[in-house]
């Protein structure tokens, strides 16, 4: 190996662990929930949305799990614009449906309703809208199955899985 590559390797290494603090530091509870789409209301809408997907019974909803957080997140972070302005335009374009077809507000609707709603968007034949539900659909289950109550609770989550044992009969 050259002295110039290791010299460079080292001194990234170093400016690397320097840096590393100062930028983590930024991080908070509020930094990381803050508001990612364009109405306020759309993250009410968003929670509404998952609960319906992953109701409340015997086991919490998607809901209280602050799925659409996750979902919130993900969207902000791995999609790129285009993306993130049909979904938060396939938002607001439930709450016109919801209204013009029941009255209310997606949020006021029974279950039926909200299951109906649901429905009409996977069945669409406008693939921004098949989209839209797609995305939902996947990233709250996503956002679901990996919570620490799912893990803990409905699969053999194991935080380091593996075991040594030492001493064990050796089959022949």
């Amino acid at each position: 190996m050259q002295r110039r590559k290791l010299i460079k390797g080292i001194a990234l290494s170093l400016g690397s662990f320097v840096a590393l603090p100062a930028w983590a530091s930024g991080w908070s509870a509020t930094t990381i929930g803050k508001q990612l789409f364009s109405s306020s209301g759309n993250e009410a809408l968003l929670a509404e949305l998952v609960e319906t997907l992953i109701p409340t019974t015997d086991s919490p909803g998607a809901k209280s799990m602050n799925v659409h957080q996750f979902v919130q997140k993900m969207v902000t972070d791995c999609y790129d614009k285009k993306a993130q302005a049909n979904f938060d335009k396939n938002l607001a374009d439930i709450e016109a449906l919801c209204s013009k077809a029941y009255g209310n507000n997606f949020a006021d609707c029974d279950s039926a309703q909200r299951m109906e709603v649901l429905q009409s968007l996977s069945k669409s034949t406008d693939t921004d809208t098949a989209s839209f539900y797609r995305t939902l659909r996947r990233l709250t289950i996503q956002g679901y199955t990996s919570s620490e109550y799912y893990l803990t609770h409905y699969t053999d989550y194991e935080m380091a899985p593996a075991r040594y044992l030492g001493c064990v009969p050796v089959k022949k």
